[in-house]
């Protein structure tokens, strides 16, 4: 399958191949040179972006032969939850500054004496700053028969089509690495219905942002999705005949399979840097205004190491580009250093992690609290130093994150009582209602998958963003997955639009056709039969007639087995097939027909005793089902706050378990007593 997101090279405000004017002007000294920036990812875009903003010249080179993406959304293009077009980078640059940009077109040596950069091509261009923002490579690990056909990276848009064409194939694939980047690569082939297994070398996933017990509890919620989990498992070899058919674990054991995916961390691309003589470490160095040990060379991004730290996530990445990017045009703004922050759902759970939270188990200088649910679905853990709040991690929802962020930020002091409250409810400040992000300092993060600020975006708006698109534009603010859509109305005094979920209508009309249903069921009068056996009809036939009751017995019985096995299907992994929305749409449908056949059945009547007991029952599971519905098809009508939906169609899911609980056993008595007398 091929994947083709090439329009080719695509620029902004002038055209992209030059004449051969411009490449002798573009390599002569007397002219003024533009910024060059190496490197098409997020913070390459960001920094032509401000760099525009700014009234500067920039010229983008991308070595990859796609038009720049967003490398967030590679997990769900794979796992097919979003279109091509939904990948691909906003290349909107705000002027008065031009910005060429050049995919396909890597740099292959740069000449800091003349201030040029070669091109693959062999064309040579002058810069005036000089701005590397290369990213990192997947590492691949010296594992025997690792260049076996048959094993893949996931790190590029070149990886995920590999993998896109191989799962159609594909029986069993195992993900080597349980970190962020080896659980998104399972979630992505389990959801293209491939039996996915992680292997994990350490006690417990996400090793760097969880705990043992968060590791534990979070290869627990994968395994219920249908993924299983190997961890404390090394990876001792790869085995096969012409291509990969086993890989041999640490101990001789082993899992066949046909295909596996490294996701075993990254290496930043320092190679081009180091070679021109640039001070490298794990990254190339940087100091506080990202320029690197050549005054007119800068570094950014997940190749730049700031302080012995090297940031391999998007927010850390756009701080430097902004940094950078002013520090070129002539302001005086210093880059600190950023809290790492993650916030994503792993495979359906939430993970959260921020600051100071790697082996805890083995550390004296922090103190920690831990709170978790009884059901083990949300735990919470702080990490205090000195009584200040240096980190916090967390699965499940988790109402108090932003201030939580704040905190951290800002090494809060706890007190007392408020860790005593948050072991007790898991919560550190009082409930109550949740303050206007209008009302969040400038730090505050509102869009957790880029990393930007209140204080950016209302800049942005300061400066003429009117709508969501300008302010994403200006900022690149809910361009992953959009649930800040919210706040950023909220500061533009226009909330965004609240979108249908797909086919409400039809949704919204069969849960009407059961409520009305369940409701006729309970309240209308019993269809009589006839007194006389000469004035016998249908009523008579539906209603006495042996033969009829079994039939339409054993169609509602049997309708009511699909529907529960319906209800499993995000518990087993052979019915996640078809369209989420088209197996909705069936089971109300199949509710709507299971109400019809009740009618068939029972003539509206309630019944005695344990009979009486079934009716409720079933007419209870069809009422929950038809305002969980309902909510669903007209919360963005009829509901202001989403919050309020959620929390009605929370009580008719659970409205709807309470009632099916009693539901098998009820009608198995009720078949047996029917047979037996």
């Amino acid at each position: 399958m091929n994947l083709d997101l090439r329009p080719r090279n695509l620029a902004s405000a002038r055209k992209v191949e030059p004449s051969p004017d411009e490449v002798a002007r573009s390599s002569s000294p007397e002219v003024d040179a533009p910024v060059v920036i190496i490197g098409g990812g997020p913070s390459g875009i960001r920094v032509a972006q401000e760099l525009a903003r700014s009234g500067c010249d920039a010229i983008l080179f991308n070595a990859e032969r796609w038009k720049p993406y967003n490398r967030v959304k590679l997990t769900p293009l794979l796992s097919g939850d979003v279109q091509l077009g939904q990948v691909t980078q906003p290349l909107d640059f705000p002027g008065p500054g031009k910005v060429t940009l050049y995919s396909d077109n890597s740099i292959v040596d740069i000449d800091r004496a003349a201030k040029t950069v070669t091109t693959k091509l062999g064309r040579t261009w002058a810069y005036g700053k000089l701005v590397i923002a290369m990213g990192s490579r997947a590492h691949v690990p010296p594992i025997p028969g690792v260049e076996m056909p048959g094993v893949y990276t996931f790190r590029n848009f070149d990886d995920v089509e590999k993998l896109v064409a191989r799962s159609f194939r594909s029986r069993r694939c195992v993900v080597v690495g349980g970190g962020l980047l080896g659980l998104e690569a399972a979630r992505g082939m389990r959801d293209r219905g491939v039996e996915t297994w992680v292997v994990e070398h350490e006690t417990h996933l996400m090793s760097r942002q969880l705990d043992a017990r968060g590791g534990e509890l979070l290869s627990h919620a994968i395994e219920q999705m249908g993924v299983h989990v190997l961890v404390a498992s090394r990876v001792a070899a790869f085995e096969g005949d012409s291509r990969l058919q086993r890989v041999v674990l640490a101990g001789d054991t082993g899992i066949d399979c046909d295909t596996v995916i490294i996701c075993t961390g990254i290496r930043p691309n320092i190679e081009l840097a180091r070679d021109i003589g640039l001070a490298v470490g794990r990254g190339i160095k940087v100091g506080p205004t990202l320029q690197t040990s050549d005054p007119d060379i800068y570094a950014i991004g997940e190749c730049a190491e700031f302080q012995g730290h090297v940031y391999g996530l998007v927010g850390p990445a756009f701080d430097q580009a902004v940094t950078a990017s002013r520090h070129i045009a002539g302001g005086r703004e210093n880059y600190s250093g950023s809290v790492p922050a993650t916030k994503l759902k792993i495979i359906g759970t939430d993970v959260f992690s921020m600051g100071d939270v790697e082996q805890l188990e083995q550390r004296r200088d922090v103190t920690t609290y831990v709170y978790e649910s009884e059901d083990g679905e949300v735990y919470r853990r702080l990490v205090l130093k000195r009584g200040r709040l240096v980190g916090a991690l967390a699965l499940g929802d988790w109402s108090e994150l932003n201030r939580l962020q704040e905190a951290v930020k800002a090494r809060s002091l706890l007190f007392p009582w408020q860790l005593r409250r948050f072991r007790s409810s898991g919560l550190v400040w009082p409930a109550g209602a949740e303050r206007s992000v209008r009302d969040w300092p400038r730090a505050a993060t509102v869009c957790n998958c880029t990393g930007v600020t209140r204080g950016q975006i209302g800049d942005s708006i300061a400066l003429g963003a009117i709508t969501l698109d300008d302010v994403k534009r200006e900022t690149g603010a809910s361009t992953v997955c959009g649930s800040c859509k919210v706040h950023i109305g909220e500061l533009l005094e226009s909330p965004a639009p609240r979108e249908p979920v797909k086919a409400w209508w039809l949704i919204a009309a069969l849960s009407l056709l059961a409520l009305l249903g369940a409701t006729l069921t309970g309240l209308l009068p019993v269809i009589p039969t006839a007194s006389q056996i000469a004035d016998r009809g249908l009523a008579d036939t539906l209603y006495l007639d042996s033969f009829t009751k079994q039939v339409t017995g054993y169609t509602l019985l049997a309708m009511s087995a699909l529907l529960a096995v319906l209800s499993l299907r995000k518990r087993i992994s052979w019915l996640r097939f078809g369209d989420f929305t088209g197996w909705r749409v069936f089971h109300i449908a199949l509710g709507v027909i299971a109400l019809i056949a009740l009618f068939t059945h029972t003539g509206f009547r309630l019944g005695s005793n344990l009979n009486m007991w079934l009716m409720l029952t079933f007419l209870g599971l069809g009422l929950a089902g038809a305002l969980a519905g309902l909510a669903t098809a007209y919360e963005h009508r009829v509901f202001q706050s989403p919050k309020t939906a959620a929390r009605l169609r929370s009580a008719a899911f659970w409205m709807h378990i309470v009632a099916f609980w009693p539901f098998p056993l009820l009608l198995a008595v009720h078949i047996l007593t029917v047979y037996f007398y």
